[in-house]
């Protein structure tokens, strides 16, 4: 399990784990959608002990796992593969984060703050387009009737969460007490977390685009929910140093291209075909470690998601207007450096910042036809002065 694991990890141009690992849930989010007042009455004796209130955000006093068995946390936002627009969860990478199938399961999982295990999912395929086994868990932990922890891919559950696992490749609703610094599982090699408060709302441009995945909407960083000696560890170990340092998801500003679209006609998030529900996404977005970079994600160039850097980082998305008419992006492959050399990717690095490679892979035609309305266009394999406008190919995204 952990080969595949790992694999998947160093697949295409970053290392954000499991391609899918936030997803893989598709077939089941019209159930939670329909079930969603199962939680809270599984919450129902959920009580604020173990947590104090500081500037308005519930602060917890245990982290979410043994911080000094991680070696670094990648923030949320990044793309790669099947996740085409940001990733709305965090990594903490281990030590032994590139040693395949030797990787040890070791690190402590943490519930950071009391609160009642509500979901269960025994994680059997993580999607993507190129599906893989896995055998690991996604749980979520609510605290408060607002706050929820959401952990993916634990390796090892703790014997009274593990006593109510629904089998692998199933999924239940559950109701186990946990205590704030209870042991609720082990890990090796990576993890995701993030949390959920639906006290906050993300500003997006539409949020019906996001029906299949809610969450989405209510993610904030992560950081902002622990006392101010783990956040200084957190922050000591994440790789990203741009404000919010726990990364961000949002990028969308209305009549402008930044941000995520959809494809015309494909259900938002949700796409319209499950094994690639993210074929019609698109995002055009800064990237999750090196913020100045332009990263544009797409859901199918040729017939796979693909990440690309731009290769002139010009024009700047959130300059680019319904007046500014049409714009070409050349699209390259792109490398982490840190202090000259390349990030190996497996340990913590500073100053990281990306270079362009000199490899053109293409490019993309947009052009903003309306304020929530965008033509688009792939030239895979075709240099800038190749194309010189759009075809009969073009598509129409959305928000």
């Amino acid at each position: 399990m952990k080969i595949k694991k790992l694999q998947l990890i160093f697949s295409l141009v970053l290392i954000f784990l499991l391609i899918a690992g936030c997803v893989n849930l598709q077939e089941d989010q019209q159930e939670k959608s329909d079930d969603t007042e199962n939680n809270s009455n599984n919450a129902e004796n959920i009580s604020d002990e173990g947590t104090s209130v500081e500037n308005g955000f519930i602060i917890f006093d245990y982290p979410p796992f043994d911080l000094d068995k991680v070696a670094f946390i990648l923030p949320m936002g990044g793309t790669t593969g099947g996740h085409v627009t940001p990733i709305d969860h965090q990594y903490y990478i281990s030590y032994d984060f590139a040693k395949d199938d030797d990787a040890v399961v070791d690190i402590d999982v943490y519930s950071p703050g009391d609160g009642v295990v509500t979901e269960i999912q025994h994680m059997s395929v993580a999607a993507g387009d190129t599906p893989m086994a896995v055998d690991d868990f996604r749980i979520i932990i609510q605290h408060t009737s607002t706050i929820s922890s959401y952990y993916i891919h634990i390796d090892e559950l703790s014997d009274k969460i593990a006593a109510v696992d629904p089998g692998l490749g199933e999924y239940a609703y559950v109701n186990v007490e946990v205590s704030a610094g209870e042991i609720i599982g082990r890990y090796g090699g990576s993890v995701d977390y993030n949390i959920v408060d639906d006290d906050v709302v993300l500003p997006f441009v539409n949020l019906d685009s996001y029906t299949n995945e809610p969450w989405k909407l209510h993610c904030p960083d992560p950081f902002d929910y622990f006392n101010e000696s783990i956040k200084e560890l957190m922050y000591e170990k994440c790789v990203r140093t741009q404000d919010p340092v726990g990364g961000k998801i949002c990028y969308d500003v209305d009549g402008k291209l930044v941000g995520t679209w959809f494809e015309e006609g494909t259900n938002g998030y949700g796409g319209v075909d499950l094994d690639r529900y993210w074929a019609g996404h698109l995002s055009i977005v800064y990237d999750s470690i090196d913020h100045d970079a332009i990263i544009v994600s797409i859901g199918t160039f040729i017939d796979t998601a693909e990440q690309f850097a731009v290769k002139t980082n010009s024009p700047d998305p959130s300059d680019v207007s319904v007046e500014t008419g049409l714009v070409k992006y050349e699209l390259v492959d792109f490398e982490y450096y840190s202090n000259g050399s390349i990030w190996n990717r497996n340990s913590y690095a500073t100053d990281l910042e990306i270079k362009n490679s000199q490899d053109l892979q293409g490019v993309i035609l947009l052009e903003l036809i309306e304020d929530r309305k965008l033509k688009v266009e792939t030239f895979p394999g075709k240099a800038g002065d190749e194309v010189t406008g759009f075809t009969d190919n073009f598509r129409i995204y959305e928000r």
